[in-house]
């Protein structure tokens, strides 16, 4: 089930009416919460709600295991039993045909021929946000930083919450889980927050990266066909539209979790203000990016150690996270060339200098900020090439006709015609500066409409505003995220 879908639109008030007015006690609640999240991720493909089962018994399991026995060596391999079960069908359903066609394609120019057997299986919605965030559970567990959970049905529910079940944020269940365990009280004021950044969130991802979408796919279909000044702006174009699909569901996610009385954390802090990249991946994607910095960069040694360690250490927290966004080369790439950005920043111990809001107090930011900003926008787009693109060939493709066919008459020339046959999405491409400009406004806040005007009419205006622009403007045939894929 789609967020912006009208399926949707209809499961949300009923899910929310039960859940106040119908059932009045915690474990209620939990068992509606559970039922609603599996009809939520099941009215995709009920098939693969055995696997969020599996996964939720197997870690429930381990972790009540856990909890009573103090052997060390039983300890560790009751967590390896949660790594390897995890972890294993992650890697059967994502990455199974990936590495054997791979291993297939590299024995050939060797001149040995093998017909791998591959299993042709669909990639289950989400299935990598709720892995980690099931592993989350274990391995606190097995670090003493929790204690196991007894209750099955407030188990269930954590790991299939569905505001965030499909795409983020990836909670740890120290801060989620206990949220099962106590008695919520409706308040008002949360959830018209909620509902404001819900309504923030589709207008971000229906009028905006929907939009965007149709003009990237036109510029990167055929990329060696396409004038650089076209392939310059798909590639801008598609730095908004990720970012608006994506955080847009963060926002939904956000704000639905609200109206129930939940918080989840925050996933996205304005990226695109970032003054360099360190700072880029401090406000990116946030639950990913701490998920590994807690669980995968730390345990290797973090930044402590020599320069080759802090190297290491950097290049492998980047290649695991390109490599968890899909089963491609290109987003191995994409993990590499962040790594490279982020390197020299952490070699000369600079990734830490910019950790507050940009242009405190002021209306605008200052010369060296905005130069600053420009940079780290400038490389962020340069590798969304690799994240965009089908193949590695293609991608230096793109950055060759950027870069050496951006200026020449004819490329000028066919970029106007470009320009010409979508004049459609000028409205759509106006409030992309809209976004920008509100988002700029509030970027001291959590989301782009928690701080609004004190009068009333002006409130309600731009509510109204926005809710035209999603009827008029929007894209609305019920876009899939981008993030769903992975």
């Amino acid at each position: 089930m789609l967020f912006n879908s009208h399926t949707f639109a209809l499961f949300l008030p009923v899910v929310f009416a039960l859940y106040w007015w119908v059932f009045r006690d915690r474990r209620g609640r939990n068992v509606l919460l559970l039922i609603s999240s599996y009809v939520f991720y099941g009215w995709w493909d009920w098939r693969f709600l055995g696997l969020i089962a599996l996964s939720s018994l197997l870690d429930f399991s381990v972790g009540l295991a856990l909890e009573r026995t103090e052997r060390k060596r039983t300890r560790r391999q009751l967590l390896t039993l949660s790594l390897v079960g995890n972890l294993g069908m992650l890697g059967v359903f994502k990455y199974y045909d990936f590495f054997a066609a791979s291993l297939t394609e590299a024995l050939a120019t060797f001149g040995i021929v093998l017909h791998p057997f591959t299993l042709g299986l669909v990639l289950p919605v989400g299935i990598s946000f709720y892995t980690f965030q099931t592993l989350s559970y274990t391995i606190d567990v097995y670090r003493r930083d929790m204690r196991a959970e007894r209750d099955l049905v407030a188990f269930f529910a954590f790991v299939s919450f569905f505001p965030q079940l499909v795409a983020g944020p990836i909670e740890r269940a120290r801060e989620l889980l206990p949220q099962f365990k106590v008695d919520h009280r409706f308040d008002p004021a949360a959830a018209a927050d909620g509902l404001r950044q819900m309504l923030w969130g589709l207008f971000k991802k229906i009028v905006i990266a929907d939009n965007c979408a149709r003009l990237v796919d036109a510029t990167y279909a055929h990329p060696g066909q396409t004038p650089g000044p076209v392939l310059a702006l798909g590639t801008v174009l598609f730095a908004f539209q990720i970012y608006g699909d994506f955080s847009g569901y963060s926002d939904i996610a956000v704000g639905c979790a609200r109206l129930f009385g939940f918080r989840l954390m925050r996933n996205f802090a304005f990226p695109y203000f970032s003054r360099d990249i360190a700072e880029f991946w401090r406000r990116w994607h946030i639950s990913l990016n701490t998920w590994f910095r807690d669980y995968l960069y730390i345990p290797l040694g973090g930044s402590r150690g020599g320069t080759a360690q802090r190297a290491r250490n950097t290049f492998a927290i980047f290649a695991v996270s390109g490599i968890w966004h899909g089963a491609n080369w290109t987003f191995l790439a994409w993990g590499v060339l962040n790594a490279l950005f982020f390197l020299p920043l952490l070699l000369t111990r600079r990734n830490r200098i910019h950790t507050g809001p940009i242009a405190p107090g002021r209306i605008l930011p200052t010369a060296r900020e905005t130069f600053s900003i420009g940079i780290t926008f400038g490389l962020t787009c340069l590798a969304w090439i690799f994240f965009r693109s089908r193949t590695i060939d293609e991608a230096f493709l793109i950055v060759r006709r950027i870069l050496l066919h951006s200026t020449d008459h004819g490329a000028l020339e066919r970029s106007g015609d470009f320009v010409k046959e979508h004049l459609l999405y000028v409205p759509a491409l106006l409030l992309l500066l809209f976004m920008f400009a509100v988002e700029w406004v509030q970027r001291e806040g959590q989301h782009g409409l928690e701080r609004l005007p004190s009068a009333r009419p002006a409130r309600w205006m731009l509510y109204i505003g926005l809710i035209l622009a999603i009827a008029l403007v929007g894209d609305h045939g019920a876009q899939q995220f981008i993030y769903f894929q992975f």
